[in-house]
């Protein structure tokens, strides 16, 4: 991997299906990364630290509801968490790229888990007031702003570029497997013993990823040299992503994603309530089986090993069209059964829009592109999710699921037909064995240069 600071762009994927170098193409083992001791360490110590990170949510949303009966208090907490992403996420990502990561998680990770031992401290010792639990929120949320960018683009220094989607794809199992287990634990400590004994779980749960980072080899990290300090670089990160297609058009399309197809806060407890009036133990089981669609998504790109724009917009679009026939599922258990394609093709697009963003950019850059990809993505629901309510109270929570998966599918077909012209490419229909085959292959030179010349 290039270092220097002359070092050239990293190449972009490529947005057709041409064979790709046999290193990058073949399909790796679904655990292949964890091979490497560095990467190992750090997935080992995220296992424990998403647990303790789901336990808090939980927590935090029960203590809030718990001192003020209000809905609209636990909107706050959660609108304090993401503020900091959405007003600062930009410059987290400028420091990330002058700073060392591994050094730059130590910081952020002992903060979080500082943040979590006092509100511990503060609900135990009965204290605690519903202004301490905005504090924290807000403080764990600038702790995320650097956090955030500087853990996705260390995965690259600690695995390279051969291994990025396996390891992406792991971090996103991760996540999930967490995300399965850590409520159900929050659940059960609250109800045996506080609240405030899981957010002491959350505080202590960061001992392990710190102690992985201490435990690593820096000699085996693939360091990249940091970006000298110096004026504009906010503004140089947003030229270099509006320079590159492969990067906008992603970021434009996980925008998408993220704003009006992601609500399901939303749309899960109305389908829950309004619709098969099931109650609390359905919207449960929804959001269970989303998760278990998630992680096997995860699972599936982890096994691909590359990143392809084609896997992008296809996942888009059947992410969209799942979405689709959601809204129209006639009985409780059709809807919860297309739960788990939803979870596993949003998660596909998830994956594979991180990896390609990460492997077409510099390195030197990545801090910044990652920080904007994180800020678009994490950014949208806040936007997303009020039109999603209003449409949903206005038209139904049908309509409101529609119209979410129809704009999903529409930017999906319509980005990758400019990401197909950008690259020089055509659609292609046929047959083969019987079966339709659609794909998108290079355009013959005389019809490019016609392109070019109408352009």
């Amino acid at each position: 991997m290039s270092t220097g600071p002359g070092a050239a762009s990293a190449p972009a994927p490529d947005t057709h299906d041409s064979p790709p170098t046999p290193d990058r193409s073949r399909k790796s083992s679904m655990f292949s990364s964890l091979s490497i001791r560095n990467y190992r360490l750090f997935f080992l110590g995220q296992v424990v630290s998403n647990t303790g990170t789901w336990m808090q949510r939980i927590a935090q949303d029960w203590l809030v509801l718990s001192l003020t009966g209000s809905s609209t208090a636990v909107g706050v907490t959660t609108a304090l968490q993401f503020l900091p992403m959405l007003l600062f996420g930009l410059y987290g990502g400028v420091l990330v790229d002058r700073l060392p990561k591994r050094r730059t998680l130590l910081v952020t990770q002992t903060a979080m888990a500082v943040t979590g031992v006092a509100l511990a401290l503060l609900t135990l010792s009965g204290h605690v007031q519903v202004w301490h639990v905005y504090v924290a929120a807000f403080a764990v949320g600038l702790a995320t702003v650097v956090d955030n960018p500087a853990r996705q683009s260390f995965v690259s220094e600690m695995v390279g570029p051969d291994q990025l989607q396996n390891a992406v794809s792991l971090n996103s199992a991760n996540f999930q497997s967490a995300r399965l287990v850590g409520p159900a634990v929050a659940g059960l400590m609250i109800t045996g013993v506080g609240t405030g004994w899981a957010f002491l779980a959350n505080g202590l749960s960061f001992v392990a990823p710190l102690a992985s980072l201490l435990l690593m080899r820096p000699r085996e990290l693939h360091v990249i040299q940091r970006a000298p300090r110096g004026k504009g670089q906010l503004r140089e990160g947003l030229r270099y992503v509006a320079g590159r297609p492969e990067l906008i058009w992603t970021i434009v399309l996980v925008g998408f994603i993220g704003t009006f197809g992601f609500n399901f806060p939303v749309y899960l407890s109305a389908f829950a309530d309004d619709v098969f009036h099931a109650g609390a133990g359905s919207y449960s089981l929804f959001n269970t089986l989303m998760a278990i669609g998630s992680l096997a998504g995860a699972l599936l790109a982890a096994r691909r090993g590359t990143a392809r724009m084609r896997v992008l917009t296809a996942g888009a679009l059947a992410f969209g069209a799942m979405e689709l026939l959601a809204a129209t599922a006639p009985s409780l258990w059709l809807f919860a059964l297309l739960m788990v394609p939803i979870g596993m093709f949003g998660m596909t697009v998830n994956v594979t829009a991180n990896t390609s963003v990460q492997m077409a950019t510099d390195p030197a850059m990545r801090g910044r592109v990652m920080a904007l990809y994180m800020m678009v993505f994490m950014g949208g629901s806040p936007v997303g999710a009020p039109i999603a309510g209003w449409i949903t109270d206005t038209y139904g929570v049908r309509a409101g699921l529609a119209a979410g998966g129809a704009i999903s599918a529409a930017a999906a077909v319509t980005i990758g037909l400019v990401l197909a012209r950008v690259g020089g490419l055509r659609l292609s229909v046929g047959w083969n064995r019987g079966h339709p085959h659609v794909r998108f292959v290079p355009r013959e030179p005389e019809e490019r240069d016609r392109l070019a010349t109408v352009a």
